[in-house]
């Protein structure tokens, strides 16, 4: 115990600030990233790891309960769907059309400012099949 706080409670901050770093670098990605596929390439990764880390110090802090057990598998769940989610809509995207921004190509990441620069508009392709 370091001045009134258990190790349990500095177990559970780390982990939350840990898991506050990777939520910040998600945002910053979200933000700053040129095109939809590198916004959810961002996103799928840091966001994933990010969150687990806080629902972890959040179990931690709650020591062994019925409440740390329920979030660790709200935990394992978002484990399993946040990456097959992010995946599903980049296919989706690719599926489209929707252009994939290069140094070379840099273009615009939705029809509107496709349609700014005077190109046409992304097509509607079936993706179902």
């Amino acid at each position: 115990m370091i001045a009134g706080v258990s190790l349990q409670e500095i177990v559970a901050g780390a982990l939350l600030g840990l898991g506050l770093i990777f939520l910040s670098g998600s945002l910053i990605g979200m933000l700053r990233l040129p095109d939809f596929y590198s916004r959810i390439h961002a996103s799928g990764n840091s966001e994933t790891l990010g969150v687990m880390l806080v629902f972890l110090g959040l179990a931690v802090y709650n020591g062994v309960s019925v409440t740390s057990a329920k979030i660790l598998l709200i935990s394992f769940f978002l484990f399993a769907g946040n990456p097959i989610g992010s995946h599903i809509l980049a296919k989706a995207a690719y599926k489209t059309g929707l252009p994939v921004w290069t140094r070379q190509h840099p273009i615009g990441d939705t029809p509107e400012e496709e349609n700014e620069e005077g190109k046409e508009p992304v097509g509607h392709a079936d993706i179902h099949h």
